[in-house]
């Protein structure tokens, strides 16, 4: 939302790129329009260019930028790798973003504790890659967690498809580092071991899509390699057969380590692209897996084949080995970018329904598809709820870009109006905010509001995100702070090229 230079804004600009420049080194500042577009862009179809990039390396410097920011009247951000789903990392009204690139340090692994201290840049699965030797992993694993870092799934609050009995990045987080918007101060919540004596603030920071404060450094739990695991793939003939499958594993008590769902549609265009093994003729596959001692693995593994068996599916089968387990991982992680070969924009939805709407909620979808002339191919958390139906359409059409913003907030009301969420994961950030009051009322906006004041009284950190532009700090503060002359507007769909970033 590009807006007119003046004089002042201008000269204000350059001040703090210069001051930037001083503090950080010219190589970790960014201010060229050819730089910054390559920030204007996540995983997700919205799109918002910041005026300045800044690279901090310490978290003292992160606090020194948020002086001069606020000092220059510019608003903050702090990103990650980009590979968010809802737009919750760019500048929405321009401003400053904080690249935590090169914060990606290890800084202590304690093994007798089961805990690591890491930087906000050090990727997901270097965490575990750090860890393994000793018997250990880190438990949250994103399909992206290959690329994602850990600080944007603190942002996040970040799931995966081994968080259903494990569960999501805010159960493995102990304490954080924080940088405060209004001045800079740093400030420390929680502890090493985790035990919290009064309020739980490090709940409070974890999934607050960075709109409360920057994140510098986060002491997270590791959890022990357990000593079996079994991985199940049951084939079904039809999709209800599969999604009725889950509601009765979850009736009879059955946690699973993760249970995967795959409609047919979609593993015929994985399998093309991985040979994971995924049979072609089928209408759907649950992926399951069960770990922790062997009597209990070999039991709960017995339990859920009788239950596949009992809802119709024709082939109940366990991975031989880690090689075959790890391709069948494999496959499901690399879904979204299988689907990527066959559509050049694919819009990736972030959902919740209680399990046992699994199967009118696909129904429900298929017919939205129908309804807006898409293929939506279904990919998701079926253990909890967490849907994430894809739609594919045509970038460079931006009649089918708008028709597929249509159908997918048509899919995210319905989750609602059997009972679920606007998100499992992906956050709300840009792309649910207007949605936000099929959930919410005013008085719910107020207490919110009250909260996100108590640290971010002046929305200088990440504004536009999560609230609606009505109900939150919005109406105030998005104002245009870019500096470069307007742009035209875009004849094409305003949309990245599709995203590869998995959930």
């Amino acid at each position: 939302m590009p807006g007119v230079p003046t004089p002042s804004n201008a000269k204000s600009h350059r001040d703090l790129t210069r001051a930037l420049q001083k503090l950080l080194g010219r190589d970790a500042v960014l201010s060229r329009p050819e730089d910054l577009i390559l920030y204007e862009y996540d995983g997700s179809v919205e799109k918002g260019r910041p005026d300045l990039v800044a690279f901090p390396g310490t978290t003292a410097e992160v606090s020194e930028i948020v002086r001069l920011a606020a000092k220059h009247d510019m608003p903050i951000l702090g990103r990650g790798a980009g590979t968010g789903l809802s737009g919750g990392a760019l500048a929405r009204s321009g401003g400053l973003m904080l690249v935590f690139s090169r914060m990606n340090r290890i800084l202590e692994l304690d093994f007798d504790n089961q805990r690591a201290v890491v930087q906000p840049g050090v990727v997901n699965l270097d965490i575990t890659r750090a860890v393994e030797h000793a018997g250990f992993y880190f438990a949250p694993d994103p399909s992206s967690q290959k690329s994602s870092t850990i600080g944007g799934n603190v942002a996040e609050n970040a799931g995966g498809p081994h968080t259903l009995a494990q569960g999501v990045t805010t159960n493995h987080v102990t304490a954080l580092e924080l940088v405060l918007p209004s001045d800079g101060e740093i400030v420390r919540v929680g502890s090493k071991q985790g035990d919290s004596c009064s309020y739980d603030l490090t709940g409070l920071f974890v999934g607050s899509e960075g709109t409360l404060a920057l994140v510098t450094e986060i002491t997270v739990k590791l959890t022990r390699k357990p000593e079996a695991i079994k991985t199940l793939l049951a084939v079904f003939e039809t999709v209800d057969d599969a999604s009725e499958t889950v509601a009765d594993i979850t009736a009879r008590g059955i946690t699973p380590a993760a249970c995967e769902m795959l409609d047919g549609w979609t593993l015929r265009v994985i399998e093309d692209y991985i040979h994971a093994g995924f049979p072609m003729d089928s209408g759907a596959v649950l992926l399951l897996e069960v770990e922790g001692m062997l009597e209990a693995v070999t039991s709960q593994a017995a339990a859920i084949d009788e239950i596949c068996r009992a809802h119709k599916a024709r082939e109940v089968r366990v991975a031989r080995d880690d090689k075959e387990r790890d391709l069948l991982w494999k496959g499901r992680k690399n879904s979204f970018g299988a689907l990527g070969r066959i559509a050049s924009g694919i819009y990736v939805l972030d959902g919740v329904i209680p399990r046992s709407k699994l199967p009118q909620t696909l129904r429900r979808i298929q017919e939205i598809g129908t309804q807006f002339g898409f293929n939506i191919g279904n990919v998701f958390h079926a253990g909890d709820g967490n849907l994430h139906p894809i739609v594919l359409y045509d970038l460079r059409d931006n009649e089918q870009f708008q028709r597929a913003l249509k159908a997918s907030a048509e899919i995210i009301r319905y989750c609602v109006e059997v009972g679920g969420s606007l998100t499992g994961e992906h956050g709300i950030g840009m792309e649910k905010s207007e949605l936000m009051p099929l959930l919410f009322s005013d008085a719910d906006f107020d207490f919110m509001r009250r909260v996100h004041d108590a640290f971010n009284p002046k929305c200088s950190l990440n504004p536009g995100k999560i609230f609606p532009l009505g109900k939150g700090c919005g109406e105030t503060r998005l104002k245009p702070h870019h500096v470069q002359t307007p742009k035209p507007e875009p004849t094409a769909a305003p949309a990245p090229p599709a995203s590869v970033n998995a959930t």
